[in-house]
């Protein structure tokens, strides 16, 4: 089996920058998810992001979750679950406008930290589509004026907890599906392993590692780029031992950013493959994905494109 991506970007800095943007775009090509070390974000921060995380969930989440468990049977089920995913989450926005001050339960420095952490994600995430651009031949800020519609991105994070599971072969942890937006940075725990994404046809274990950032690219990278990159499908196996901690942050398009591959990813002669990919407005695609989150993509796509071929849409101007 092929070595999962590991990109230190340390080295982008000196005389080994041009094989290390190859591995990054080998791994955009061929795999859809690298995973990053000497990303910038101190060891510290992200110690006591992983803490607090951790005490959050056992004082407030903990039992709600094994109560939600109880009510619903979960313990004793002799099939497989579709309809629901072994996981304890709540939601965090940053772009345009945070809510973290919003969200009950939260102490005050674990809302500073996770606003900290956020700033230097979205720093992250801007410098890794300017990296993408490079790799594909586009000019620098493309990705990121593409994702800008009218009010700047969309960032948010989703912060899960996979506890221990009895029936780990009957209950997924998050069931398969690749993601809706842009650039997904993720902070997942090093001790406790669970994500796997499909690669030929197997599912292939995500290597847990202290203090690195797993990326994966979303669907509207693989419009924008016309499918040069691919979303992945990608899901959670619940562990019979050990609780998970799951840290992933959505660097997507603003609602109403409009996407469609970049004029100089399309052949210039006419080709089948030109017309792949549909052009739309990243919201209206999102309430599709709301309903089909675990199906898969290509019919999304051919949805979209069914309704761009009814409605007249243009590029909407960006700032």
């Amino acid at each position: 089996m092929e070595n999962f991506p590991v990109i230190n970007l340390e080295k982008l800095n000196g005389e080994e920058r041009g094989a290390t943007m190859e591995i990054i775009k080998d791994a955009c090509e061929n795999w859809g998810f690298f995973e990053l070390i000497n990303h910038g974000i101190s060891h510290e921060l992200m110690d006591t992001v992983e803490r607090l995380t951790k005490e959050h969930y056992q004082k407030c989440m903990e039992q709600r979750f094994k109560e939600l468990v109880a009510t619903k049977g979960l313990e004793g089920v002799q099939t497989e679950v579709n309809d629901l995913d072994w996981e304890s989450t709540f939601f965090l926005r940053h772009l345009p406008h945070s809510n973290i001050s919003e969200i009950p339960d939260l102490q005050d420095e674990y809302r500073k930290v996770m606003k900290e952490f956020a700033l230097r994600l979205e720093k992250l995430a801007e410098e890794l589509l300017d990296l993408l651009c490079e790799n594909l031949g586009l000019e620098k800020g493309y990705l990121k004026k593409a994702f800008h519609g009218s009010k700047g991105p969309n960032f948010g994070t989703k912060v899960s907890n996979y506890p221990p599971c009895p029936k780990p072969d009957l209950i997924k942890g998050l069931r398969a599906h690749t993601d809706a937006g842009g650039i997904i940075l993720l902070f997942q725990d090093d001790k406790v392993s669970g994500l796997q994404l499909l690669k030929d046809d197997q599912w292939i274990d995500v290597p847990p590692m202290r203090h690195s950032i797993v990326i994966n690219l979303g669907d509207q990278i693989e419009v924008i780029t016309n499918g040069k990159y691919k979303s992945v499908m990608h899901r959670v196996i619940a562990q019979t031992d050990g609780n998970r901690m799951s840290i992933a942050s959505f660097y997507n398009p603003g609602g109403d950013a409009f996407i469609y591959p970049a004029p100089t990813l399309v052949e210039k002669e006419a080709d089948e493959n030109d017309n792949l990919y549909p052009k739309f407005v990243f919201e209206d695609y999102m309430k599709l994905y709301a309903g089909l989150k675990f199906q898969a993509k290509e019919p999304r796509f051919e949805a979209m494109k069914a309704i761009e071929s009814n409605v007249n849409v243009g590029p909407i101007a960006t700032a």
